[in-house]
């Protein structure tokens, strides 16, 4: 790894980081140098996390996103240990798909309430810290469902989440560009993650994802490292308000 890809001495939060994307996101992170403070509901699956990430200075916090007043709790914290921010992924996700006939008022705002909501609570708290420092990164992680449909996976609350995520990304990528704090997403594609776990549980299921992308595979959770990196660091110092897809393809055709 070059020196342009380092985040030593800064501090990074990622939210949903008690397994899958979130997980491997605080090990990258830690393992470019920053100190991680890693956010979820699973506070022991935090602090297993945290005597795992290489370096020094990690905490793990217990935070439930669906109540504001844990995300303020979330920033304090951070800002109390380091007196800083310097990345925020906003990892963190809820879906559950099913036919748009099927879902409930309830269940379009819990989704809203996860995917869209809670980044905009934290990117507004988290960059008026980085405003009032030397800058920062925020890295939402929406997914290819902002980009693309799919009948097969029908999951239209999810998608106008993520969709929205993507949109929200460029505006305060423009708002917050003269004042040292760049926006940018990623898209992520199929991965085994706890939330899609259920389509590897069968040979049509796998066969189904492996259709999905010309790559033919799903992702594997190590090929998500280098597009946090890239973001997260100065390596992407003239970036910002861009959309990263990380699906094997999937968008491509």
């Amino acid at each position: 790894m070059t020196d342009i890809f380092r985040l030593d001495g800064k501090v990074a939060v990622v939210t949903g980081a008690s397994s899958g994307l979130g997980e491997r996101i605080a090990l990258a992170l830690a393992g470019a140098g920053a100190k991680v403070a890693v956010a979820a509901r699973r506070i022991e699956l935090l602090e297993a996390l945290v005597a795992r990430l290489p370096g020094q200075g990690h905490i793990a916090v217990r935070c439930d996103l669906e109540r504001p007043s844990d995300i303020e709790a979330l920033v304090q914290a951070v800002v109390a240990r380091h007196a800083a921010i310097h990345v925020l992924v906003n990892n963190a996700g809820y879906h559950k798909p099913k036919p748009v006939e099927q879902e409930s008022l309830e269940d379009y705002e819990r989704t809203l309430g996860l995917n869209l909501k809670a980044p905009f609570l934290l990117c507004k708290l988290a960059a008026a810290h980085m405003i009032a420092q030397d800058g920062g990164s925020i890295v939402n992680v929406a997914s290819v469902g902002a980009l693309v449909g799919n009948e097969k996976v029908p999951s239209a609350t999810y998608t106008a989440s993520k969709g929205g995520l993507v949109a929200m990304t460029r505006d305060l990528a423009a708002q917050w560009a003269k004042k040292g704090v760049r926006v940018n997403a990623i898209c992520p594609g199929w991965f085994k993650t706890d939330i899609t776990a259920s389509m590897f549980e069968s040979e049509k299921g796998r066969a189904f994802v492996a259709r999905q992308m010309p790559m033919a595979r799903p992702g594997l959770l190590p090929e998500i490292d280098g597009a946090v990196l890239f973001l997260a660091s100065g390596a992407s110092s003239y970036v910002t308000g861009v959309a990263i897809p990380i699906d094997g393809g999937l968008t491509a055709v």
